[in-house]
């Protein structure tokens, strides 16, 4: 019987490719900075902003101070009842013979935060990229959708001995800057063990950066020592979630490889909890036990889905076998019809 040993870990080649790091820790990262977001594919696209924000420049987003502005914006037919006849627009009423009223503008500049986890369990793997790579690709791909002039983006790099904060700057450069402070962040290292998890990365990040505005959460979503599946029982991460969801508008990046989802028929081989001590050899070979562990895999992946939408936040899920600027750019399609929905704060919470 076959047997491939995925801890057994050999000399690394200089050149690191995904592939290797199913049977080895990572050494460096696995895309380079100019690829991870094609600019050119993403300039007809646009992320919906629902959230009002804080703030004093004139930008693309709503804004908290009351006031309909005074930048112009486009025309529309005259509601009677809902619209101020001071706003009417006399010249294209004259010419269509039906009155229409000027929209106005009243926005504020938009400030990112991006929360990356780079525990252990992100370092693996067997497609192009590992997860770590492809969740900094994400922040990439949503940071230029998301920037326009006077927006700022920061981010936080979660390691279970701390969260490493970047200042939020503005500027195409200010975020070049940080996705390449992010791919250059040392490895963190098999069963390192600390005080920081998801749950309080989040927390951390509701606790300190106030302003309101997007979030992004960036990880796998697992939990060390958590075996629930059932999707009625709340996740640990899910309250510090929801109480960021509150005041901010939220997306969750889900990050995954495709043999997480589906485990190949590769014989008999022993699988390791990069975050603990836990190792068990699996026989693949047996088609009911690789059912079993599809099937256990899929119920987790269906509570974290449900977690995420319990807690108000938007939710993508990318895979290291597939284009993610393609699925960002479905997500980002269909978010402009549900965001406003998606994003509705509690009762009494100002939206």
């Amino acid at each position: 019987m076959s047997q491939v040993q995925f801890a057994a870990p050999p000399s690394v080649p200089p050149a690191q490719s995904a592939v290797t790091t199913v049977v080895s820790e990572p050494v460096a990262a696995t895309v380079p900075l100019s690829k991870l977001a094609p600019e050119a594919a993403l300039k007809r696209l646009e992320l919906t902003i629902v959230r009002r924000l804080e703030g004093f420049l004139q930008g693309d987003h709503l804004g908290l101070l009351p006031g309909p502005g005074s930048d112009t914006s486009d025309a529309r037919e005259y509601v009677p009842g809902q619209d101020d006849v001071r706003r009417m627009d006399w010249a294209v009423t004259a010419r269509t013979t039906i009155p229409h009223v000027r929209d106005t503008i009243a926005d504020r500049e938009l400030e990112v935060w991006a929360l990356l986890d780079v525990t252990p369990s992100m370092n693996w793997g067997t497609g192009g990229v590992t997860k770590r790579d492809l969740g900094i690709a994400a922040i990439a791909t949503i940071g230029f959708l998301s920037q326009k002039i006077g927006d700022r983006f920061g981010g936080l790099i979660m390691e279970p001995t701390g969260l490493r904060r970047i200042p939020a700057r503005s500027g195409r450069m200010a975020l070049y800057a940080l996705l390449r402070t992010m791919l250059t962040t040392p490895i963190v290292h098999d069963n390192t063990e600390g005080p920081i998890d998801l749950a309080a990365g989040i927390e951390q990040m509701a606790r300190t950066q106030r302003r309101r505005g997007l979030r992004m959460v960036v990880s796998d979503f697992l939990t060390t020592g958590d075996t629930q599946l059932d999707p009625n029982v709340e996740t640990v991460w899910e309250r510090p979630l929801r109480k960021l969801s509150v005041r901010n508008q939220v997306i969750c990046v889900e990050v995954v490889d495709f043999r997480e989802l589906e485990f190949p028929d590769v014989g008999e081989i022993l699988i390791r909890d990069p975050e603990t001590h836990f190792d068990r050899y699996v026989d693949t070979s047996d088609a009911a036990a690789r059912a079993r562990l599809n099937a256990a895999t899929r119920a987790q992946r269906e509570r974290i889905r449900v977690a995420i939408r319990r807690s108000g936040a938007a939710h993508i899920q990318l895979r290291t076998d597939r284009d993610w600027v393609q699925d960002i750019a479905r997500f980002v399609l269909a978010y402009r019809r549900i965001a406003s929905q998606l994003h509705t704060p509690p009762q009494g919470v100002s939206k």
